[in-house]
């Protein structure tokens, strides 16, 4: 007689265990890589706006009076950023003046990308790095740029269009 005949309430047999513990390991490889929710204290969330980046001035078609107040220009460093993890987006003040915005998402795996320094934003994932001018790939694994996302300028405030 086997073990599993002479206890029938033993619990799950070993093909169910094994089962389980290589779903929740895959479960657990996909969250870190793709969610991308909680690999930042800055970090970033799911989806941004994309299209076109406004620097210095205020959008043309009245955006400047709506949308998501997101920081003061003094809040962002020159030739860095701040992720704004509920937004997923990443600002960016490439030049004196100068702000962009990009979704945080990284466009290799899906992570968050995690800082902003000396020109760069880097992904922690795989390193990935990324232009805070332009948002395009300056090293891989990343074949892809980072989608633009709308922002506008008025005054102090950057708001997300």
């Amino acid at each position: 007689m086997t073990s599993a005949s002479l206890h029938p309430a033993a619990g799950p047999g070993r093909r169910t265990v094994v089962a389980a513990a290589g779903a929740a390991g895959l479960a657990a490889a996909l969250t870190a890589c793709g969610s991308g929710d909680d690999s930042s204290d800055t970090g970033s969330g799911s989806n941004a706006s994309t299209g076109s980046t406004q620097d210095g001035g205020s959008a043309a078609g009245g955006a400047a009076a709506g949308g998501t107040a997101l920081a003061k220009t003094a809040d962002i460093p020159e030739g860095g950023g701040k992720i704004f993890k509920e937004q997923g987006v990443v600002v960016t003040q490439p030049t004196a003046g100068t702000y962009k915005a990009f979704s945080a998402k990284c466009t290799h795996r899906g992570c968050s990308v995690g800082s902003v320094a000396n020109g760069v934003i880097l992904c922690p994932c795989h390193n990935s790095e990324f232009s805070a001018a332009d948002g395009s790939v300056k090293k891989g694994p990343a074949t892809q740029a980072l989608a633009a996302a709308k922002i506008t300028v008025s005054g102090d405030e950057i708001k997300l269009a």
